[in-house]
């Protein structure tokens, strides 16, 4: 989710023409190629030599096979029941639509992301800095890895059965969203239970110029998905607030190919230049030189692409999408540096148009709680039902009327205004480029261990 600053051919977000769906990391101990065999300990990326489980897994083998005679001997078992819970966890397979429950699919521990250890290899082999670097709760790994795999789950299903021409965009923003429920097993209609695990933020849904920030709401004008459209995707799920931001974008139209490649290959080197005690203002240059570099030919007529100057990536807080650390797209002058134990939303974004986004004032994208102005001199009596609701089941979670309504709250415009106009409640609004552009958008979530960082949603999409 982007930050403010101070029938047809479809293109995939891996930027190739792909007819399946590709496999989520089934397996959950495997971890991505990003550092050959990078494994993690409580927050620490470690290169040992792994000989010594591949001799014991090979002798497992051993023993597996010797034994297989014995078991076919055996008297068959009766034929196994076809409901979820009569199967054990390695026969289950996720649903289409997904609703087999994540923690029924991976019992054991959930999938790693892309682990890379850093280049400054020190911090790996200092014992102090080894254990000193243990910031996070025994939770939060799993919480965050839980996350990851859902939205993994999630989009894969998205990209494959939801987003074609001719789709509407409230089917695509509900069909992500019931999803992210079930596999949560947090339907978040009991006040409380959204707290616990559910959508970070609103769907993102953002046609052509379009950037950031826009939803279907109740009473918009049905939207359909054109195959000349290039469509932004963004959404966010949080386990016990842990929030995995990632976005990808979709184009059904080989024209398009140079304006993805472009953000995505801006995203990566973004990724890759982030780090502990990395510098905002180098992470931007780097992100810029690359993203500029492309170009795109549309009907005849070439674009540059242009890094877009007023949204930035940012970290995250636990039940806070937008920390207090933000990362430009552009050369900037920024102090700031990465810290380790720091999360955060590694995104780009590209653009043909001027480069720069305005709120558009055509939609009202969602709200989000302010916890520093207090509620005590409210008197509006609506206004108070209301924020009771708000503070029970989103917290500072941002949400939408969708939302609401989704809760059975009736009649609340009264009071939300009465919220804004207080500074109890921040409205967000739709961010958009010139009319004609085209605009793209690659985000990852990494967490900063001691000896690597994790980009923990990555996925064989992008």
């Amino acid at each position: 989710m982007g930050s403010k600053t101070p029938e047809d051919h479809q293109q995939t977000p891996d930027a190739s023409n792909s007819g399946g769906l590709k496999p989520a990391n089934p397996d959950p101990k495997a971890s991505k190629n990003g550092s050959g065999s990078a494994d993690l300990d409580q927050g620490i990326v470690s290169d040992e030599d792994d000989d010594d489980d591949d001799n014991a897994k090979g002798e497992a083998r051993m023993n597996i096979a010797s034994n297989a005679d014995k078991k076919k001997k055996r008297k068959r078992s009766k034929k196994k029941k076809t409901k979820h819970g009569s199967l054990t966890a390695t026969e289950l397979k996720q649903t289409n639509p997904p609703r087999v429950l994540l923690s029924s699919l991976f019992p054991v521990e959930y999938p790693k992301g892309e682990l890379i250890p850093y280049e400054n290899l020190s911090r790996e082999t200092d014992e102090e800095n080894r254990y000193n670097s243990r910031l996070w709760d025994p939770d939060f790994l799993p919480d965050y890895r839980q996350a990851a795999e859902i939205h993994r789950q999630v989009r894969h299903y998205a990209q494959k059965e939801l987003i074609k021409p001719g789709a509407s965009l409230l089917s695509i923003a509900e069909g992500i969203e019931d999803s992210v429920r079930a596999l949560s097993g947090h339907p978040g209609l009991e006040p409380g239970d959204g707290l616990k695990a559910s959508l970070g933020f609103p769907t993102g849904l953002c046609r052509n110029h379009e950037t950031a920030h826009y939803t279907p709401n109740p009473g918009d004008k049905e939207v359909l998905l054109d195959k000349n459209d290039v469509l932004k995707v963004d959404f966010g799920v949080h386990i016990n607030g842990r929030i995995v931001d990632s976005a990808f974008t979709i184009a059904f139209d080989h024209k398009y190919d140079n304006l993805l490649a472009a953000v995505k290959a801006a995203t990566n080197t973004g990724i890759q230049h982030a780090g502990v005690d990395a510098r905002m203002k180098e992470i931007g240059a780097a992100i810029q030189e690359v993203m500029e570099s492309y170009e795109v030919e549309l009907d005849g007529k070439l674009y540059p692409v242009k890094a877009i100057r007023s949204l930035t990536g940012h970290n995250i807080l636990r039940y806070h999408i937008h920390g207090d650390k933000q990362v430009p797209f552009v050369k900037n002058n920024s102090s700031q540096k990465m810290e380790e134990g720091d999360v955060f939303a590694i995104e780009t974004f590209g653009s043909t148009g001027k480069g720069y986004t305005r709120d558009d004032g055509n939609a009202v994208y969602g709200y989000g709680r302010n916890e520093n102005v207090s509620a005590a001199n409210l008197r509006l009596a609506s206004a108070k039902s209301l924020l009771k609701t708000i503070d029970a089941n989103f917290g500072t979670i941002v949400f939408n009327r969708r939302y609401l309504e989704r809760l059975g709250v009736k009649s609340y415009h009264l009071g939300m205004r009465h919220l804004i106009d207080q500074g109890i409640i921040e409205q967000y609004g739709q961010l958009a480029d010139i009319k004609g552009s085209y605009t793209a958008q690659f985000e990852h979530t990494i967490l900063l261990h001691s000896g690597g960082k994790e980009v923990i949603s990555r996925g064989d999409d992008y």
